[in-house]
């Protein structure tokens, strides 16, 4: 069966085919209502679908990119994710998101294959094992976006929010409760999203004129979060608490139903993420809320500048969070 080309759509709707490709490409701005519908009306008669390998080729681009995650486990991941192919989709642009689990190996053979499929940027929540690959890719100025995550030493565009910042407010406004036992609970330090969260809460508790003490951090993995904290209320229990993401606070959670401690009043509470469905919880979960659509947003718009090879200065871009104040955190 011959393939249905471009120029038997033209001559179908009676037009030229530079006018096609121009409705093809989404180019309308000099075209006619009546020249649209006449090559719609073409397209659907005739059954015809673009050759993408073809304009791939012409156009030097595959009009795909990759998302490479962390842990789509994460709210936040989802989020930023919806917001990179909303924007794509509106360029007729296809992501393809692979979930890397926190794995530098796993996101190197991510990078690898996307690369490989000619992807024409890549948008990486990055491990921070890699970074002998992650400066290569800057220095063949790639298309490349980092979300969530700064990498030291690697000068690339870069989304992220003011953890510091963020974790501050939050401690305060525990000590403005009268709180002065204040604990975090964090998985391992091995991204710079959590040492940063670290980092605010020492700055606060420093500020607020309290003593740092280590029995009031833990840093763990998910699994030994109960077992930790269960060691933490032994002897001088917390008045509150922050949990330093959405999985720590499914664990903080499950630890106060075993012990049955009511949240908001036994222990006060704050989560550092977006929580689905935080205010019908009972109590309302407090949480620091990240801009996650903007996040993706501006992430896929840096690197569809790069793909375009539209001056784009490398530069972290530093986005707030809004603490939403519930009754988890009284």
């Amino acid at each position: 069966m011959k393939r249905v080309t471009m120029a038997d759509v033209a001559k179908e709707a009676g037009v030229s085919k530079s006018t096609v490709s121009q409705f093809l490409n989404g180019r309308f701005e000099y075209m006619s209502e009546d020249t649209k519908k006449k090559i719609e009306r073409a397209v659907q008669d005739l059954s015809y679908s673009p050759n993408v390998i073809a304009r791939s080729l012409k156009q030097k681009r595959t009009s795909m990119i990759g998302i490479i995650v962390a842990n789509i486990v994460h709210g936040i991941s989802t989020e930023v994710c919806q917001a990179i192919e909303d924007y794509c989709q509106k360029k007729d642009i296809h992501a393809i998101v692979c979930n890397a689990y926190d794995d530098p190996e796993k996101e190197k053979k991510y990078i690898d294959m996307l690369r490989a499929r000619q992807v024409d940027g890549l948008i990486i929540f990055p491990s921070g094992g890699n970074q002998e690959l992650y400066r290569q890719l800057e220095k063949e100025k790639y298309p490349i976006v980092f979300v969530d995550r700064k990498i030291e030493g690697v000068e690339v565009s870069t989304i992220v929010v003011d953890n510091r910042r963020a974790v501050r407010q939050a401690v305060e406004y525990l000590v403005e409760k009268k709180h002065d036992r204040i604990a975090l609970v964090t998985p391992p330090m091995t991204t710079y999203t959590r040492r940063e969260r670290l980092e605010g809460y020492k700055e606060a508790i420093e500020a607020r004129g309290l003593p740092f003490q280590d029995q009031y951090v833990k840093s763990v993995p998910y699994e030994a979060i109960v077992p930790s904290m269960k060691e933490m209320f032994q002897q001088h229990p917390p008045t509150a608490l922050i949990a330093a993401n959405d999985l720590s606070f499914m664990e903080v959670m499950k630890f106060a139903k075993e012990n049955n401690l009511k949240i908001g009043q036994d222990l006060a509470l704050i989560v550092f993420d977006n929580i689905k469905f935080a205010d019908i919880y009972e109590p309302a979960i407090t949480t620091i809320s990240q801009p996650a659509y903007e996040m993706g947003t501006r992430a896929a718009e840096l690197l569809i500048q790069q793909i375009m090879k539209k001056p784009v200065t490398p530069e972290t871009h530093v986005l707030e969070t809004s603490l939403l104040i519930r009754d988890s955190a009284q």
